[in-house]
């Protein structure tokens, strides 16, 4: 029987993640501090209004895709506090609330680290600089999407990448183990982890950011090369995303590591 044998979110959107032992999928199919903050360039600072929006597409702000320096970073959030902590190469380079002193530092740091990497050439656009620390560390909002998604991927999909199957490149919510290499792109319809009904909406699209190694931050794997050739996808694809389906909990549904996940019968 498939079972969830990682979880993750992602407090801070292009960052990296932290492992959980459970999660919360809010009504709306996002996970409960996921993508809470967000870095977002000069350029869409103004107007202010902008900051309603639901959703952040990666061109908005820093993102692996773009900037893949960005995985050498490691982050922990402390919701209950709201304080963010970021590392590179075992040294604290900020650790701040998310007041207006604790952001300012925030983005200065990052900001500094950025120069001192490959992909500082990009902070060059006339766009980019001064970076903004966004969002209130609550609200998931920075999804690339405008609906809310839970991501899957097997791990036995990832394994037939040999070296470059780390499963950070993919920053799924869910990893599971129990079904064989890309049986999950075929599942359809409703699929039930650990009895709370979720819908198949579609396999994941890939891009850049997979290439970015999870621990040196340099793009050293074709991932969008090899995912066609071994998957037999016309476009690179990896995992599904997933969508609540009725009946789904008013208050969300926790889910946990270890809980089973069942796709409708026939859907594998």
């Amino acid at each position: 029987m498939p079972r969830i044998t990682a979880l993750y979110r992602y407090p801070v959107k292009g960052f990296t993640p932290e492992l959980r032992d459970e999660l919360r999928v809010q009504p709306d199919g996002r996970m409960a501090g996921d993508r809470v903050l967000a870095f977002r360039f000069a350029q869409a600072i103004h107007p202010e209004s902008q900051d309603g929006r639901d959703y952040w597409p990666k061109s908005k702000g820093l993102a692996l895709m773009t900037f893949p320096s960005l995985a050498r970073l490691r982050t922990s959030f402390d919701e209950s506090e709201r304080r963010l902590r970021i590392e590179a190469d075992n040294t604290v380079l900020v650790d701040a609330g998310l007041d207006d002193a604790g952001r300012a530092e925030i983005v200065s740091a990052v900001t500094e680290f950025l120069r001192t990497t490959p992909d500082a050439k990009r902070l060059r656009r006339s766009d980019v600089l001064p970076l903004a620390l966004i969002g209130d560390g609550e609200t998931a909002r920075f999804q690339d999407r405008s609906r809310g998604f839970v991501s899957l991927h097997a791990r036995a999909s990832q394994r037939e990448l040999g070296d470059a199957g780390d499963e950070r490149r993919f920053r799924s919510n869910v990893v599971i183990d129990g079904v064989d290499a890309w049986q999950e792109l075929s599942w359809q319809g409703r699929v039930r982890i650990s009895g709370t009904a979720f819908r198949v909406h579609k396999p994941i699209g890939r891009c850049l950011a997979t290439h970015a190694n999870p621990d040196t931050g340099v793009r050293d794997a074709d991932v969008l090369g090899a995912l066609p050739r071994l998957n037999g996808q016309p476009d690179p694809t990896m995992g599904v995303l997933l969508l609540p389906d009725a009946p789904f909990p008013e208050g969300g549904a926790t889910i946990r590591v270890d809980d089973e996940v069942v796709p409708d019968e026939g859907a594998t």
